[in-house]
């Protein structure tokens, strides 16, 4: 009987320890394709979310700073403000304001598409 038992509990044990793939069980997160990234598909639709609210369309936007269109954009790309503001560098104010940091991705297809030249596609 003895005997019985003991193999009995040898199988639930051996059987409840395995060893699993991490990646199978906890699969990667979606990459972050930074390839593609321009302004029309990636870069406009991170602004318009992110810091439009306070830098889009009227007079009275944040400080001043128009960021709701290209060519209000281009503007804070050329002086380096934009990378500044959305790395937080503590060269110029963090942004967004009173909001969590953008992403690693968000800010990795910024920085693609400024290093590919910022063009208005």
């Amino acid at each position: 009987m003895k005997f019985i038992c003991l193999i009995a509990l040898s199988i639930i044990l051996l059987s409840s320890c395995y060893y699993d793939k991490a990646q199978l069980i906890y699969p990667a997160a979606g990459t972050c394709d930074t390839t593609s990234a321009n302004y029309s598909t990636k870069v406009a639709p991170i602004i318009s979310a992110n810091c439009a609210v306070c830098h889009g369309g009227t007079a009275t936007a944040g400080a001043g700073i128009k960021l709701d269109n290209y060519t209000g954009l281009k503007i804070y790309v050329g002086n380096g403000q934009l990378l500044n503001s959305i790395n937080q560098t503590g060269v110029v104010p963090a942004m967004p304001l009173s909001a969590g940091k953008l992403t690693d991705c968000e800010i990795s297809q910024i920085t693609a598409w400024i290093n590919a030249g910022a063009l208005n596609n």
